[in-house]
């Protein structure tokens, strides 16, 4: 395969990558509120590589939303992109849209076991589904499926926006006050980003107190220096995480694992290990003997979209070459 151009496209950041013998060269991350749209942030990118327009054939882009057809509108920043367009712009043979988090899903089966942290130990079954779930500026979710000849398949979803399910009395409250702001509280509203200051802030009326932190990076910080309050909420947001995970576990048979993906939790990757999740992964009444075996890993690893997105598009190469043969 020649030399290719993979990005990975979310809510805040761009980030851009060459794929060459099926590495990762030259990483950039660029803010999307940088760039008036895609092409122009794609262009730049080439223009930093000493690269001409053209000079790129073959593109393959993960993107935060539900891909289909030829127009896509991000979900969660303001670009929009038309395909057959796009190509034009930058003469291209081959344009490859993925949606964000399948590519995170084929990324997991580039990772080194040093990019992996174990969460709750078991055994793999590798003909068994598996769960890729991470919050970042959204909630992400996919399904990750082992096919023949070393090939993978992705299922794209949009998990993160299922119901907020309830497992407590305190949570039940929690809901409460959310439903009162949101209408609808979906996964997505707790676990992501903003998701964290909005549970803080719904904590903190709940119990009558004052809620001076303004950002989700104070309240993961506080959280951290010991403070009750931010702790609480932090502690919160990953009970509700393993609840979330869990019952995609159930829905798909994950017996192939749980990976916890995503540009948040590794922030917080000592509190995490030591928070209720694997609990309430579990914590589904008779059927909770079922997660016995199941192993749960958190990704560290740096750029695991880009590596999904260049996965994809090695996939995608194989598959011409096969179809061209018969």
């Amino acid at each position: 395969m020649k030399l290719a151009l993979v990005g990975d496209i979310g809510g805040t950041n761009a980030r851009f990558a060459l794929w060459r013998d099926q590495q990762l060269e030259s990483v950039r991350v660029m803010p999307t509120a940088e760039y008036a749209d895609l092409e122009g942030a794609i262009c730049a990118y080439l223009a930093e590589q000493q690269l001409p327009v053209g000079a790129v054939k073959s593109v393959c882009l993960a993107c935060a939303g539900p891909v289909d057809g030829d127009e896509f509108s991000f979900t969660n920043n303001q670009w929009h992109i038309s395909r057959a367009a796009l190509s034009r712009a930058l003469q291209l043979d081959q344009l490859l849209l993925i949606n964000d988090f399948s590519a995170m899903a084929l990324g997991m089966t580039r990772l080194h076991e040093s990019e992996r942290l174990l969460v709750c130990p078991g055994e793999a079954e590798p003909q068994r589904p598996a769960v890729v779930i991470g919050p970042g500026t959204g909630l992400g979710v996919s399904t990750l499926l082992k096919l023949d000849e070393g090939r993978w398949r992705a299922l794209a979803g949009e998990g993160g926006h299922v119901d907020l399910p309830i497992g407590n009395l305190r949570e039940a409250a929690l809901w409460t006050c959310l439903f009162k702001q949101l209408g609808h509280v979906r996964a997505e509203s707790v676990l992501c980003g903003n998701g964290l200051l909005r549970l803080y802030r719904a904590s903190c009326d709940l119990d009558g107190q004052v809620a001076p932190l303004t950002s989700p990076a104070e309240v993961s910080a506080a959280a951290l220096a010991g403070e009750p309050v931010a702790v609480g909420v932090l502690e919160q947001f990953c009970d509700w995480l393993g609840r979330v995970a869990g019952n995609n576990v159930l829905t798909l048979g994950a017996r192939g694992g749980v990976y916890i993906a995503g540009g948040i939790i590794p922030r917080f990757a000592d509190f995490f290990l030591a928070s209720g999740f694997a609990r309430c992964l579990r914590d589904k009444g008779r059927m909770s003997d079922y997660f016995d075996g199941i192993p749960v890993w958190l990704v560290t690893a740096p750029y695991p979209g880009l590596l999904g997105a260049g996965v994809a598009l090695q996939q995608a190469s194989v598959q011409d070459v096969l179809s061209a043969a018969n």
